[in-house]
């Protein structure tokens, strides 16, 4: 168990390398550690992409890229004394920097390797796995309060003496961004909070909410609540987002038009973000947007921590299944969820409106 230092923390590596959802989860705790110790110089290690969710921050001082995919390949092609080179020139990097302390929140072996490449003599595990623990100098077991969001970032901070305020999500967007998407704003003719977004698409199937549902959905957000709904993902979503635009008229579709940044400022200025268990969806509470999340093969809280956000779980007994789907491809946990259950949270959150 680690636990508070007498030495203020001067020199931080923070590890976290994707996903975007814990990204997201993890965001407020560089701004812990700044309340705590000011002066502390703190880096983020982190893939290439998912550190445009952080650049804005003013609490990292640093990203560190981690070049995941350059070494893959090198591996794949089993060029493994480049590889070396590689790692070995990322480890001289790293140690140059002199970090005093490096925080692995991932938990999995690799980031438990890249943490102790750090060099840092103090090298602390959030839940350890994988044989990451054997890396660590000391480790904190996950805890705090399952239903709330980001609860083991949250209670990892608390465990090591930070100021952790009220601990939510949240994200920076930098003025080049925001430029940027008041022009989309403007081509698509879209005003600020007259706008939902629908964030479908994750990278499993036992995740998504089904097509015919996001179709129905359609118009009654545009109808009901006047608002224009826009469609968001990545490039390979492009195809299932047209099918769902397509059913009916108003819908603008803008997945694959995006990059990660000036997503996270559209859910900024829109109205509503309705979404299933994926990185856009929790961006709603870090920019207290009202949100209704969907979730039914995980459950990663059931309280966003915001008066504006609500989470649909019906808490099936099969449910959550994770990774191990026990329905032969039902998803029970999604399918009976209808659209009038999304209106009627819709409704409660934007009765509530934007939270401060």
């Amino acid at each position: 168990m680690a636990i508070p230092s007498d030495a203020p923390i001067a020199r931080l590596l923070i590890v976290r390398t994707s996903a975007i959802g814990d990204v997201v989860f993890a965001s407020p705790f560089a701004a812990a550690v700044k309340r705590t110790w000011p002066q502390a110089h703190v880096a983020w290690l982190v893939e290439p992409g998912i550190h445009e969710l952080l650049a804005a921050d003013p609490c990292i001082d640093e990203l560190i890229l981690w070049p995941k995919g350059e070494w893959k390949q090198l591996w794949q092609a089993r060029r493994f004394g480049e590889l070396f080179r590689r790692i070995r020139a990322f480890r001289a990097l790293l140690r140059a920097k002199r970090f005093d302390t490096a925080i692995d929140m991932q938990s999995l072996l690799k980031s438990g390797l890249l943490t102790w490449l750090s060099g840092a003599p103090r090298r602390i595990g959030l839940g350890s796995r994988e044989g990451s623990q054997w890396l660590m100098t000391e480790r904190v077991p996950k805890g705090g309060i399952a239903r709330r969001i980001g609860s083991e970032y949250r209670y990892l901070a608390e465990q090591l003496g930070l100021d952790a305020g009220e601990f939510l999500p949240r994200l920076c967007v930098g003025d080049d961004t925001e430029a940027k998407v008041q022009a989309l704003m403007a081509a698509q003719g879209l005003a600020r909070k007259r706008f939902a977004v629908f964030a479908p698409f994750t990278t499993r199937p036992q995740k998504h909410w089904f097509e015919d549902a996001w179709q129905a959905l359609v118009p009654k957000v545009r109808d009901e609540l006047g608002l224009t709904p826009v469609i968001l993902g990545g490039p390979a979503d492009r195809e299932a987002a047209a099918r769902i635009a397509g059913s009916t008229p108003g819908v603008i579709s803008l997945a694959g038009a995006t990059r990660l940044p000036e997503a996270a400022a559209l859910i900024r200025h829109a109205g509503l973000l309705v979404g299933v268990d994926t990185g856009l969806t929790h961006m709603g509470t870090a920019f207290a947007t009202p949100t209704v999340a969907l979730f039914g093969s995980t459950r990663p809280y059931l309280d966003t921590g915001r008066s504006n956000g609500r989470v649909i779980w019906l808490g099936l007994p099969c449910s959550p299944c994770r990774r191990r789907p026990t329905c032969d491809g039902a998803f029970t946990c999604l399918r009976d969820i209808t659209a009038d259950r999304v209106m009627d949270e819709a409704r409660t959150v934007l009765s509530v409106g934007h939270a401060s």
